[in-house]
């Protein structure tokens, strides 16, 4: 849920065994693999050619004052130029302001497969993730990215209101993207993750988190 909701994090990567840390804009690929579109002409991405060995932070929102109850996990992978235009677009989908620059020469899209990871659960409750822990069911995977298109297409071609209720927001929000983990829902440049209950397997299941999200918002609003 925290690598899947992150639009900002942060990049570590080395040159000549000196750390280096930056800051990017991470989207996650079905299997859970970052994507990060980074150009040429940035010192990470000159080490990653170097030395495709990475890690990345992202952060949740902290319970208290004090910013170490804040949720975050850091997977550790290796970085590799990602050439198939589906996960640039989908990439793109939660953020639609790089449409700008995108397409310029000097960027291109980088996966990092996770290999490991820390989970910080907040203060003082720090779990270790192996791959097998981060991988999402390959079978799953597969069916909602074969269901996906006719998903969003049907939520946002019959069920506008309802997307609005879960955004929290009024507006003309699009459902751009779907998971095993949850969904992505869009309004220009807004863009607002929302979580499955659980886990999904299949288009059937997103279609039970969706009556069930929307038995709460509404709850919520009474």
């Amino acid at each position: 849920m925290l690598l899947r909701a992150a639009r900002t994090g942060t990049l570590a990567t080395s040159a000549q065994g000196q750390p280096f840390a930056s800051l990017i804009t991470p989207a996650c690929a079905p299997d859970l693999s970052v994507l990060v579109l980074l150009s040429s002409l940035s010192e990470h991405t000159r080490h990653l050619h170097d030395d495709p060995r990475c890690a990345v932070m992202v952060t949740g929102a902290a319970e208290t004052a004090n910013p170490q109850t804040a949720p975050r996990v850091t997977i550790t992978g290796l970085a590799a130029l990602e050439p198939d235009p589906a996960l640039k677009a989908r990439w793109l989908a939660v953020h639609p302001y790089a449409q700008l620059y995108a397409e310029f020469t000097d960027f291109a899209l980088f996966r990092i497969r996770p290999s490991a990871g820390q989970l910080i659960g907040g203060f003082a409750r720090a779990f270790r993730l192996r791959a097998a822990d981060l991988a999402p069911d390959p079978d799953a995977v597969a069916a909602l990215l074969a269901a996906e298109a006719g998903i969003c297409s049907h939520c946002n071609d019959d069920h506008a209101d309802a997307l609005a209720m879960l955004a929290q927001a009024p507006g003309a929000w699009r459902m751009v993207a779907a998971d095993v983990d949850g969904c992505d829902l869009a309004q220009g440049e807004v863009v607002r993750r929302v979580a499955w209950t659980q886990p999904v397997a299949d288009a059937g299941a997103v279609r039970s988190e969706l009556v069930t999200l929307m038995r709460a918002a509404r709850a919520a609003v009474v």
